[in-house]
């Protein structure tokens, strides 16, 4: 036993001291039962270098340890678990080594490590020569995991570090028929190897076909499986790789018609690049008579349907090809053709009812019923030339008076009362901390969590401590200064409050914060986000000093309406209580106090009055009052966009905080920073509507430069505030439509949705000013900032819900601004997307059988050529001639 003590000890020493060699040397000499005597001293060490800083000078032991550990376990599980730890990971003994220490172990054993390794995910990191040389020694079957396979392409294709090639490294490889066949079965293999599968004559593609050709591959299995992978899916690089592998291999004409039943099922469902190369072996079979009418149709059937528009009319070619090769295939190819008149383009529709009109009257009776049926899906001024050209007697049947389908206004929805008991609120507040809420579940949880501090701060903070744990004041020092700077300049949602209820926070910094907060910020945003912020503190000091029993201005709504009557009643309830009110929360809530309905706010007015309380006479007087008016708005422009200043507005009282007094100081541009803590942080930007609701204006001219960069720079998520814009009460006037616009003309498509979501609620609501919105959009397409191609998806978009004649008037008065450019200049800059832009206003137009004449319309249609702008600028104009209605 004493010599496995010093075999142990002298084990111990060379791995302590780094030494690999010596290591190594100790490990052949012993038996198995000392080298699992070494282990329990070896995981020691492990536990201890785990604690010592990455700096340690004791961190060189870590090579030695993982070849140590791993020689010292007798189980193959054991020891592939010690290789692939993760913190022995970054600093392993190398493949070298590690086959020494291991190589005098049972073949069978050497195996199984072998294919246990292989087993673990790649972000182990094992090493393939390590793996390989395992199967090497062991003579086992080789694994063909992911894993492995991964790394045996990436050790062939390592051609700087020998002077071979890539085929003849597969020639050389014992293996290389069972991993090639591997290599089609690993999901998602394609996004890890498609930079290693490059082009050039030395490419994995032409050395895997010439191994094909030689007979070293199986030729039929190959091809089998590339078309399976295909047929498969998955992520595009996988496709990609795949369908380069089959170009590569080079089908001949029998091997193609004997998959023909694949090519048709790749040309349906596929992604657009393999759905090309199989439309075009479709499409050569069937130009020399090696596919039947009936398959072309059954292919036509799905190509037509996709919405890659270079498919569609690829495909129409072919059909035209088809036809004329043999006009008998018309009974089975029209009603193919046919499908392609419900395609959302008017230029496939056109191009399908070209061809339906060539060769219909090779057609039998029954065949032109088809045809009569599938003319109904045609827009209304192809179905118009349908009945005239073919006669066709149902394709111009009167159809029904066109009806705008809107979305339903939203309704208001009233704020929950705050939960009853503390555990509800905890869970409230849970919820809001790790997704956010709307103003209603913020406000309730608010006065939630200043009602039940009134009552029993104790029994709620304890409530609070388990949904609070992540974050990371709780455990801190509250004499730490990190946490009093972080609560000084910005409360951070309700974290202030949570902070004060577990005592993490100082009442004299609450104090600084609620007595001044951060008045000297320059930026748009801070006049509302003071206000929301000067509550908080507000709230947050008062718990720590003379609770409130609730709050007053919570809203009625989640608008953040509050109604008169309610107010009363807390004011009353206040008198009764002789609670002092807080000077933001009695004016955050004057400010939310409905005052639209002159009988309601009168009645309210002569009860607050009878309290006999200063806040009850103010109160009085506010709703008695007219209150604060928008203020007066201009135009200006920076580089391409569009902005507004705002001037003061006029009636703020006298006695508000200072917080709220900055809302109505002016809005200048050039006064204004670009970029703020509030440009980064949009959190919060959603409570500022209920800060002043009722007047919109004010949030949206504010928030003007967030909206305008989704066009201009390209950013994300600004658009996220246009609905709440939308259903915010109030005058939607300039800066609510300028905001639209820019959102329409996002880069990013959630943008966009979010501005077509504006633009239907609006509408809903009747507060849409389409004249105005069209000529913001024509002046901002003018000058760059919105492209047309991009507002052409969103009113699109916004049409196909139901709303085309919304959509028309918005575009009669945007597209005269581009349509006059091009008659002047001949190119407009913006001329990219405008053809896309005229085919949604002809649709729209032919849909609501809008007439008249539109300004410059007819320079372009009288255009040379056949683009889609001068063919769609001529369908505007028929149209508007005609009056075609759906």
């Amino acid at each position: 036993m004493s010599g496995a003590v010093s075999a142990s000890e002298a084990l111990l020493g060379a791995v302590r001291a780094g030494r690999m060699g010596e290591a190594a040397g100790l490990l052949d000499g012993m038996t198995d039962a000392e080298r699992r005597a070494c282990l329990p001293a070896l995981k020691d060490l492990r536990k201890e270098l785990r604690a010592a800083p990455w700096d340690a000078a004791s961190r060189k032991a870590y090579p030695a340890l993982h070849a140590a550990g791993a020689a010292c376990h007798t189980g193959a599980a054991g020891t592939a678990a010690w290789l692939t730890a993760a913190d022995l990971r970054w600093s392993q003994a190398s493949p070298g080594v590690l086959l020494h220490v291991l190589g005098d172990r049972e073949r069978d054993w050497l195996g199984d490590v072998a294919h246990r390794l292989a087993e673990r995910p790649p972000l182990a990191q094992v090493p393939y020569e390590l793996m390989s040389g395992l199967v090497r020694l062991s003579g086992c079957p080789v694994p063909t995991t992911e894993t492995y396979v991964v790394g045996w392409i990436e050790q062939v294709g390592s051609l700087w570090q020998r002077g071979d090639t890539v085929l003849q490294r597969l020639r050389q490889d014992p293996y290389t028929a069972e991993l090639v066949a591997a290599v089609f079965e690993i999901p998602d293999i394609g996004s890890r190897l498609d930079w290693l599968f490059g082009d050039g004559p030395d490419s994995w593609f032409n050395a895997l076909a010439q191994l094909t050709r030689e007979g070293a591959l199986d030729r039929k299995a190959t091809v089998d499986a590339c078309v399976a992978r295909l047929l498969r899916g998955g992520v595009p690089s996988d496709c990609r790789v795949f369908l380069r592998l089959l170009t590569a291999l080079g089908l001949t004409r029998d091997e193609e018609r004997e998959r023909a039943a694949d090519w048709l099922a790749l040309a349906s469902d596929a992604v657009s690049t393999v759905a090309s190369h199989a439309q075009s072996v479709l499409g050569s079979l069937a130009l020399d008579g090696e596919l039947t009418p009936r398959q072309l149709a059954e292919m036509s059937g799905g190509v037509l349907f996709r919405t890659e528009k270079k498919l569609v009319r690829a495909q129409l070619v072919l059909l035209g090809k088809a036809l004329r090769c043999d006009p008998s295939s018309a009974a089975e190819l029209l009603p193919a053709v046919a499908q392609a008149f419900g395609h959302e383009d008017t230029d496939v529709q056109e191009r399908a009812l070209k061809l339906v009109e060539r060769h219909l009257d090779a057609a039998p009776p029954e065949v032109r019923g088809e045809v009569v049926d599938a003319a109904a899906e045609l827009s209304p001024g192809l179905r118009v030339r349908a009945a005239e050209t073919l006669g066709l007697e149902g394709a111009d049947r009167v159809s029904e008076p066109y009806v705008e389908l809107l979305p339903p206004a939203p309704e208001p929805a009233r704020v929950p009362p705050a939960p009853e008991s503390a555990v509800e609120l905890a869970e409230e507040v849970g919820a809001l901390l790790a997704s956010g809420g709307d103003v209603a579940a913020f406000e309730r949880t608010l006065d939630g969590l200043v009602r039940h501090g009134y009552r029993d701060r104790d029994a709620l903070a304890e409530a609070l401590k388990p949904v609070v744990t992540r974050l990371w004041w709780v455990d801190a020092d509250p004499r730490y200064p990190s946490v009093e700077k972080y609560f000084r300049t910005d409360p951070h949602g309700l974290e202030v409050v949570l902070a004060t209820l577990l005592g993490q926070v100082s009442t004299a910094t609450l104090h600084r914060a609620d007595q001044h907060g951060p008045m000297t910020d320059p930026c748009v945003h801070s006049a509302v986000a003071a206000a929301f912020n000067a509550r908080l503190w507000e709230a947050a000091h008062r718990l720590s000093t003379d609770p409130l029993p609730f709050l007053l201005a919570t809203p009625t709504w989640g608008s953040g309406l509050l109604e008169p009557d309610e107010l009363v009643a807390r004011l009353d309830e206040y008198r009764r209580l002789g609670a002092r009110p807080g000077e933001t929360d009695i004016a955050q809530a004057l400010l939310r106090v409905r005052r639209d309905d002159s009988t309601a706010s009168a009645a309210a007015a002569e009860r607050a009055a009878a309290l006999g309380t200063a806040e009850g006479n103010r109160l009085a007087l506010w709703l008695t009052t007219d209150g604060p008016s928008l203020p007066w708005s201009s135009r200006r422009t920076s580089g391409v966009r569009i902005l507004l200043e705002l001037g003061e507005l006029d009636g703020v009282p006298g006695e508000f905080p200072p917080a709220f007094q900055r809302i109505g100081r002016p809005v200048s541009l050039f006064k204004a920073r670009a970029y703020c803590a509030h440009y980064w942080d949009r959190a919060e930007r959603h409570h500022w509507l209920a800060v002043v609701p009722g007047r919109r204006e004010l949030v949206a001219a504010r928030l003007l430069r967030e909206l305008s960069s989704v066009a201009v720079e390209g950013t994300r998520g600004d658009a996220s505030v246009l609905p709440l814009l939308a259903e915010a009460p109030g005058e939607a006037g300039e800066a609510v439509h300028l905001g639209v616009a820019y959102g329409l003309g996002a880069r990013h498509p959630e943008d966009r949705l979010s501005a077509v979501d504006a633009l239907l609620v609006l509408a809903a609501q009747g507060q849409l000013d389409t004249e105005r919105l069209g000529a913001d959009l024509g002046q901002l397409m003018r000058r760059g900032a919105v492209k047309p191609l991009r507002l052409a998806e969103s009113v699109r978009t916004a049409a196909t819900t139901g709303a085309y004649a919304t959509v028309w008037e918005i575009l009669r008065a945007a597209l005269p601004v581009l349509l006059a450019d091009l008659a002047t200049d001949g190119a407009a800059a913006s001329a990219r997307g405008f053809g896309e832009l005229l085919a949604v206003a002809a649709e729209c137009a032919e849909r609501t059988g809008a007439r008249g004449c539109m300004a410059h319309l007819a320079q372009a249609a009288d255009r040379r050529g056949s683009s889609r702008l001068v063919t769609q600028a001529r369908r505007l104009r028929a149209t508007l001639d005609h009056g075609v209605a759906a």
